[in-house]
């Protein structure tokens, strides 16, 4: 087992975060089923199905690290419950257009905290969290019908630019409140034997990277921030 893992706080702290990790691929699922009720064509549905199908495809082995680590996957992901419900809840798409910025920069933001929270985990964590946020290859879906909406109705591209602002904000809110809430995932930032941490200055420039990673998303839907 290596170093790290030998001590109980951080090894408390990587169950948190593949907890949170878990229960955000499970309720993107549940949400992109959802919003493929909305889908305008066969073909529309069938690509949400497919990003559904990609999300719970991966809760499984992330499942499997956390029992490896000795605590049950269950128990693992409920701290984390009210939080990404509540983000959800506020966060309703109200048609078709919004549900796919939602899938696209919300769910990018989320992958792209994690991604940096990875860099200070243990390699075999660290490698398990990396290959689970990879896109799954519908991006380009996601970008090719937001650009194809706009250019038949400009006036659609000022109010998703205004909902992809809405998504950052309440995105932060939630991460920030989860991160207070739970000692072991501040601990976990702050580092340790053989680990490294992040300072104040580190987590301001880490911040400005995922805000950053959205203005760019944004761009490439042909919105603007």
């Amino acid at each position: 087992m290596p170093l790290a893992l030998q001590d109980a706080a951080y090894r408390e702290a990587v169950v948190d975060l593949l907890g949170a990790i878990a229960y955000g691929e499970l309720s993107a699922f549940e949400r992109l089923v959802e919003d493929g009720k909305l889908a305008p064509s066969l073909e529309d549905k069938v690509e949400i199905a497919a990003m559904a199908a990609a999300e719970f495809g991966k809760v499984a082995g992330i499942h499997a690290r956390i029992s490896e680590l000795g605590t049950d996957p269950f128990v693992a992901m409920a701290p984390f419950r009210e939080a990404i419900d509540r983000f959800h809840a506020h966060t309703a798409p109200s048609d078709w257009y919004e549900g796919l910025i939602k899938a696209y920069v919300g769910d990018g933001l989320a992958d792209d905290f994690y991604r940096e929270i990875a860099a200070y985990l243990d390699a075999t964590t660290r490698d398990l969290v990396v290959s689970s946020l990879e896109d799954s290859g519908h991006a380009a879906f996601v970008v090719d019908r937001v650009r194809t909406a706009i250019a038949a109705d400009p006036r659609l591209g000022g109010r998703l630019a205004l909902w992809g602002r809405r998504l950052m904000g309440e995105a932060l809110t939630q991460a920030q409140r989860v991160a207070a809430e739970r000692d072991a995932l501040s601990a976990l930032l702050a580092g340790g034997v053989d680990r490294p941490g992040l300072d104040l200055a580190a987590i301001g420039r880490m911040f400005a990277r995922l805000t950053e990673r959205h203005a760019e998303r944004m761009a490439e839907l042909g919105l603007a921030h």
